[in-house]
């Protein structure tokens, strides 16, 4: 009876102590849901853990695809932290409830555009950085057709263009959905939806990314190339690409790029201090260092010397509220799934 009481003692032990170190790993890990650039993903989860001990997994998509993501896995989340990508499906998850309220400690040191954001989402979202809406073209291919540059938006539908020019899918893309949302805010909806249908003429892919166009025109693939202007100077920079950076002559719109928590977060805790991190002006100062080039939302993160200018840019009231609305959302692209993205 002796010996069986000290090997039940014995086994409850070795049981808590499993449970213990089982706990212990449960609170050293997240999963982050990024929608940058690869390699400024990367960065920042292998800075995290150096910084933390806290292990991160991964998983790089597209807003668009993220936010269909967060959305499927509603009832049993395995995300911890959505971050990056353009704003308005940020703003969309967080009207659906699917993100968590969270006021940061760091709201006090963010520009104040990024704090409108969280506002709006009513606290359920961040701004991390900022970007404006344009174009980049492909200098060599340009001169080799002996076209004239493309200054405007309205250049982009001339027949002379035809096959020419990549933008991607507004399903999968926050680029491509702030495309849409920033010429209904130009020309009205009616004559935005025209433009578009002018434009797919004119269009040779579709891409799932927001950042490939401007990657398939440094490399020649296309002349022309709709996306953030951060990505169109980015190959310029990185391998001396023949592209030139256009912000349209219209004015054109922009994104803040988000963060949000995702509602029922596995890793609450190590969630709140990711987004904390994130915030910081040495996390936020990693994004030149990963050759992306927008303007931080820490007002103490230096601006990169490659970041378009955003004074030199014509940009619109974009507005935030209502295209970040999921009504207003949903009823656009499904206008753009009937009238262009079928035919």
């Amino acid at each position: 009876m002796k010996l069986s009481a000290r090997s039940l003692v014995a086994s409850i032990a070795a049981l808590a102590a499993l449970a213990l170190s089982t706990g212990a790993r449960a609170e050293g890990n997240l999963t982050v849901y990024c929608s940058v650039q690869e390699e400024w993903c990367q960065l920042m989860v292998n800075e995290f853990q150096k910084a933390t001990g806290i292990t991160v997994a991964m998983t790089r998509k597209s807003s668009g695809e993220t936010f269909a993501q967060v959305k499927a896995e509603a009832a049993n989340p395995k995300g911890d932290i959505w971050w990056g990508g353009t704003g308005d499906p940020h703003l969309q998850a967080a009207e659906e409830g699917l993100t968590e309220e969270y006021d940061s400690p760091k709201l006090a040191e963010l520009h104040d555009w990024a704090v409108k954001q969280h506002e709006t989402a009513k606290k359920r979202t961040v701004g991390i950085y900022l970007g404006a809406l344009g174009y980049g073209y492909n200098t060599e291919l340009l001169e080799q057709k002996k076209l004239e540059a493309p200054k405007c938006w309205a250049d982009l539908i001339k027949p002379e263009f035809k096959g020419e020019v990549q933008v991607a899918n507004p399903n999968s893309s926050g680029t491509a959905y702030t495309f849409i949302a920033t010429l209904v805010q130009i020309m009205g909806e009616e004559e935005a939806f025209k433009y578009l249908k002018a434009l797919a003429e004119n269009i040779n892919q579709y891409t799932k990314s927001g950042a490939a166009p401007a990657q398939a025109a440094a490399r020649g693939e296309t002349l022309i190339g709709i996306a953030f202007q951060h990505d169109v100077v980015t190959p310029s920079i990185t391998s001396n690409a023949p592209i030139k950076n256009v912000s349209p002559c219209e004015g054109t719109g922009f994104e803040i790029g988000s963060m949000s928590i995702i509602k029922g977060a596995p890793n609450m805790e190590n969630a709140k201090k990711w987004y904390d991190w994130a915030l910081t002006p040495d996390a936020q100062k990693l994004g030149a260092q990963a050759n992306s080039y927008q303007n931080p939302s820490n007002k103490a993160a230096p601006i990169p010397d490659q970041a378009p200018k955003m004074a030199d840019i014509k940009l619109i009231d974009y507005d935030f509220a209502k295209f970040g609305s999921s009504a207003e959302r949903k009823r656009l692209l499904s206008r753009w799934d009937k009238e262009i993205g079928a035919k």
